[in-house]
């Protein structure tokens, strides 16, 4: 393990590409004894004339031991491009765009014609076999094919980027945490808000006291995935259809299906209903909780929570709930006291006491408010748009010094940046990691209609075993994380 003390440098030529002469290791932190730089180049080249046109570059300036040169563009390949990826391809268009893998030619037709000179694939497994130029890949699949194809990836030396959630279940979320610790390779969960402003000044504000101590939280997202993509057909809502239509030529159903149970095809599973069904999708906690509760796991150094109490409406084993409440409790953490968190789903939480009619709350589709012993803060689905409640406390309002540093570009071009700079993404998987099992809990407790006692070291459900069967759910025969 490289002794943390010391910092790579290399000698290179310039003018010709930054091409590495001699590595060495200088000690950082330590006094040193001055030295000239004519003589330290003498010294470690051994050749007067060929010193003097000798520069000294940090490691990464010129890239190599898992890392590219900011100079470089980062090889790309998108995994799932017919929906959300498209868009992330789309801010990386300044990087290579080298491969494209999507189980359906039609639905990422578009995004293939984006890129014609990339190379095309079904299935990721051949492009990470064949393909050895790609440094780097974007995963936007539905929910429940992330664990494999980002563990995959890692263990193949690649840099991640994966769409939000993380992972389906809990089990899958710390694994892939773990992987990246273990590789080495530079992370990002695509949850845009980490890498924006509000975001930023949630965590500042909360910090700094603004609001006092903070107890309780109310997060909520009033969408609801209901009817689930096949209301119109003969099948009763919350079972599975009972028509088997044809697979879509250039659709393979199977790769699509992944780890999950086999099912025939029906178009209420893709391309774009899957988030309300179990098997393949974490409903409306995966999709706006991934986004909504970030900036209050962050803000709140929130870890595990010890229990967790779900309550449902038209509870099935097949699709999501329409309505739901689910409420973490939150022990101490350092000097922060214990806090209540409560999730609503298809629903908003009871208004704030003392707000005039016109005081905004969130956003129309989501958002957040904390509760703090000296005020109240609220903000939106993506942690946009912080502002005091009641919101006569904004005026004259001076927000505290910012003490995170802010992202330039996108939250993809800060994966990027950390990749060509050999630094850490912001919602990298150490990160997001922990954050997708909150989520994902909330499910399981949304599932048993009951509260949970959580032991997050030991990942268990302590007081009802059968609920563990959601916290690691099984995969059909062949696939494996």
């Amino acid at each position: 393990m490289k002794d943390p003390g010391y910092q790579d440098l290399v000698l290179c030529v310039p003018g010709k590409g930054l091409q590495p002469l001699v590595e060495v290791r200088l000690k950082e932190l330590r006094p040193m004894k001055s030295i000239d730089r004519r003589t330290f180049l003498s010294r470690t080249t051994g050749a007067g004339a060929a010193a003097a046109s000798v520069l000294v570059v940090p490691r990464h300036a010129v890239g190599g031991t898992g890392q590219t040169a900011p100079s470089e563009k980062v090889n790309i390949a998108g995994i799932g491009v017919g929906g959300m990826g498209a868009s992330n391809l789309r801010n990386l268009s300044d990087e290579n765009i080298v491969a494209l893998c999507d189980v359906d030619d039609e639905y990422a037709g578009r995004t293939f014609e984006g890129f014609p000179k990339a190379k095309r694939y079904k299935d990721y497994r051949v492009m990470l076999e064949k393909q050895k130029d790609i440094d780097a890949v974007v995963i936007a699949t539905p929910d429940h094919t992330h664990a494999v194809i980002a563990m995959a990836a890692m263990r193949a030396g690649k840099h991640v980027y994966c769409q939000k959630p993380l992972t389906h279940d809990v089990y899958e979320a710390r694994q892939l945490a773990e992987a990246a610790r273990e590789t080495g390779v530079v992370t990002q969960m695509g949850i845009q808000g980490h890498s924006a402003e509000g975001a930023r000044q949630v965590y500042e504000w909360i910090r700094a006291g603004v609001i006092g101590e903070v107890r309780e939280v109310d997060a909520w997202c009033d969408l609801t995935y209901y009817p689930w993509g096949h209301a119109s057909w003969s099948s009763p809502v919350g079972t599975r259809p009972e028509e088997t239509p044809p697979v879509p030529d250039g659709l393979d159903w199977d790769l699509w299906l992944g780890p999950a149970r086999h099912r025939p095809y029906h178009p209420c599973y893709h391309p774009r209903t899957w988030r309300s069904w179990w098997d393949f999708g974490c409903g409306m906690m995966g999709d706006r909780g991934a986004h909504t509760l970030d900036p209050v796991f962050w803000a709140l150094d929130l870890g595990h929570p010890t229990s967790v109490q779900g309550n449902s409406t038209d509870l099935n084993d097949e699709t999501q709930p329409i309505a739901s409440i689910v409420r973490y409790e939150f022990p101490a953490r350092d000097t922060m006291p214990p806090v209540t968190l409560t999730w609503y789903d298809g629903l908003r939480p009871p208004r704030p006491e003392g707000l005039k009619d016109d005081e905004i709350v969130g956003t129309e589709e989501g958002g957040a408010v904390f509760y703090g012993s000296e005020g109240m803060l609220t903000c939106g689905v993506y942690g946009e748009n912080p502002h005091l409640l009641p919101g006569i406390y904004n005026m004259g309002f001076e927000p505290p010094p910012k003490t995170l540093e802010r992202v330039e570009g996108s939250h993809e071009t800060d994966w990027v940046n950390a990749i060509k700079n050999g630094g850490r993404a912001g919602a990298d998987f150490a990160y997001s990691g922990p954050l997708t099992e909150v989520a994902l809990l909330g499910n399981v407790a949304k599932r048993m209609n009951a509260k949970l006692d959580w032991d997050g070291g030991a990942m268990r459900v302590t007081n009802v075993p059968k609920a563990n069967q959601y916290v690691r759910t099984d995969y059909r025969d062949g696939w494996s994380l």
